[in-house]
């Protein structure tokens, strides 16, 4: 190596600085398909009309009945594995299940308990399941522009175009020749995957719902890229390949400045995107400071020509989340203690108690419009007031917001689930209360720690929402959550009791669903001025009491323009 940069005319002195290669930390990436590429329908149509002697489109009983494993199976499959991601263990464990820490970044897994560790996801014996809901994220994408890794890419690859250069050894000699590999905003194929299994998944247990439509069912989502990409993925998995493109109708709602959209609605709640809505920052780096301290200490003797910031060694952990679930595995992973990777699950717990859920004052008004949809759904009756997220040009059409389905099925992103659990009241997620900057939430007595991002609002997370019958009969009678295979407690929705099951009553739920429609003021938690003086303060998803507008109890309801879809 030396011999070849004094041939290039570098003095062997000024060689010897540093080891990392010139391309250390520069992005690189790939087109597919190749850009000149074009693709030949006359010559390679999607089918060519020979579907040999049993074509399951005119002879529908060859396709055998639909499943209905979520009511006939004895019990639920628990699915941990992240095939085809490597397990990239930790410094001190090759064993250690990391990928469960990586909060809204983990791949998706089966939760064993959101607070009723005996219940099922299994329909209770005695009932009938009537109708199904779902709500889910995206699968598995690529960082978001300007995010913590491509940050570290940059400052490596900045010192290296500087001339400074830098060296590392030891664990991280790996930069000296690492490259950025991730692309923007996109899903993974990983990420594909995880939509097509859940579409899958969701045929095999609810697919009998089928049988009760007389039109194509209405599947929503939004423009942005990566949700249409896991839409279309989940509808590949439920309905099959090619018969997606002709099975159902896809809705796509416009994710931008100005458009209602129940399942972006941060382009409306204009406070969600100020100081006012982002706690989670200031609170993130009080616990960074913490618990990286050491790992922070250790790789900077790694490491020289580089002051390795707090921010960057956290923005190491992230890129270990992105790269394994973009590329299968990464080198960064292995660079920190179990301890130091549980301290990274709860860096995300608390960003999102603090900016998208609980603990932020956004997060009720944030969720409340698809709570008004799904009232609407429920009783069939369409949204008379538009004064939330709610889109009055779509939901007004029986066409784009049809009120007779037994299938349901919204796409949606990771904060806004975290938001719409709060819209609902299920509070036993946030039973113990603010989370602490200073250490890990302790489990006490009377509580374990109740609110965890992988377990809330993974990549692929997925709420159900089961109506039933009980004991079974056409009529519909109670309705019960299902977050990530684990039953949800909903103690805390007015009037419903401890169920073992977690079943509520469906009338008595609708009905305090459109109380907390009522008493969640939309105008003013997401488009007044105002301010929080201690964000530790709030544990409902709202501002304070002693901020909101005095005339608010009883509620004050505001009425909002309706935002046309052009």
């Amino acid at each position: 190596m030396l011999a070849l940069l004094a041939f290039l005319g570098l003095p062997l002195v000024e060689a010897a600085k540093f080891s990392a290669s010139s391309f250390a930390g520069a992005t690189t990436a790939a087109v597919w398909p190749p850009p000149n590429a074009t693709h030949d329908a006359s010559l390679f149509p999607p089918s060519v009309g020979f579907p040999g002697p049993t074509p399951s489109k005119f002879f529908l009983i060859i396709s055998g009945a639909e499943p209905e494993a979520i009511a006939t199976a004895p019990a639920a499959a628990q699915v941990s594995a992240y095939f085809p991601l490597l397990n990239p263990g930790t410094k001190d464990s090759k064993t250690f299940n990391t990928p469960r820490l990586w909060g809204n970044l983990a791949p998706w897994f089966s939760v064993a308990s959101q607070g009723l560790p005996q219940a099922s996801p299994q329909i209770p014996k005695g009932c009938e399941l009537n109708q199904v809901h779902l709500l889910h994220r995206h699968g598995a994408r690529y960082p978001t522009t300007g995010s913590s890794p491509s940050v570290l890419a940059t400052a490596l690859h900045n010192a290296t175009v500087a001339g400074t250069g830098f060296t590392a050894t030891g664990e991280l000699a790996f930069l000296n020749d690492w490259s950025f590999k991730l692309g923007a905003e996109l899903l993974t194929p990983f990420g594909r995957e995880q939509l097509f299994d859940l579409g899958v998944g969701f045929r095999v247990k609810y697919g009998d719902l089928l049988n009760n439509f007389t039109t194509l069912p209405v599947f929503r989502t939004t423009s942005e890229q990566r949700m249409l990409d896991s839409a279309l993925n989940f509808a590949a998995g439920f309905f099959g390949v090619p018969n997606f493109l002709t099975d159902y109708n896809q809705e796509i709602i416009i994710e931008a400045d100005g458009f209602n959209n129940t399942l972006a609605p941060y382009e409306t709640c204009q406070n969600s995107n100020l100081p006012v809505g982002n706690f989670g920052n200031v609170q993130i780096a009080k616990w960074q400071n913490i618990y990286l301290a050491a790992a922070q200490k250790r790789l900077q003797k790694e490491i020289k020509g580089i002051n390795l910031t707090i921010p960057l060694v956290f923005a190491m952990q992230q890129t270990c989340a992105y790269e394994t679930v973009a590329l299968g595995f990464s080198s960064f992973c292995d660079l920190f203690t179990e301890e130091e990777w549980k301290g990274y699950e709860y860096s995300n717990d608390i960003t999102f108690w603090y900016s998208n859920s609980f603990g932020n004052p956004t997060s009720a008004a944030m969720g409340i419009g698809w709570v008004s949809e799904l009232v609407s759904r429920l009783t069939k009756t369409p949204i008379s007031v538009h004064n939330t997220t709610t889109n009055g040009t779509l939901d007004n059409s029986l066409t784009t917001f049809p009120l007779n389905q037994t299938i349901y099925v919204d796409a949606s992103h990771d904060t806004i689930i975290s938001a719409i659990i709060v819209a609902l009241n299920f509070t036993t997620l946030a039973k113990a209360g603010p989370l602490p900057t200073n250490e890990i939430q302790k489990n006490q007595a009377c509580f374990y720690r109740s609110f965890i991002v992988s377990e809330i609002s993974p990549f692929a997370s997925n709420l159900v929402g089961q109506v039933l019958s009980c004991p079974a009969s056409s009529e519909p009678t109670h309705i019960r959550w299902i977050l990530n295979d684990a039953v949800v407690p909903l103690t805390g929705v007015k009037g419903c009791t401890a169920d073992k099951n977690g079943l509520c009553k469906l009338s008595t739920f609708i009905s305090a669903m459109k109380e907390r429609v009522d008493e969640i003021d939309w105008a003013f938690d997401c488009l007044a001025n105002y301010t929080v003086a201690d964000p530790a303060s709030i544990v409902d998803g709202r501002p304070p009491v002693g901020v909101r507008p005095k005339d608010e109890i009883p509620t004050r309801r505001r009425k909002l323009r309706r935002t046309r879809l052009g």
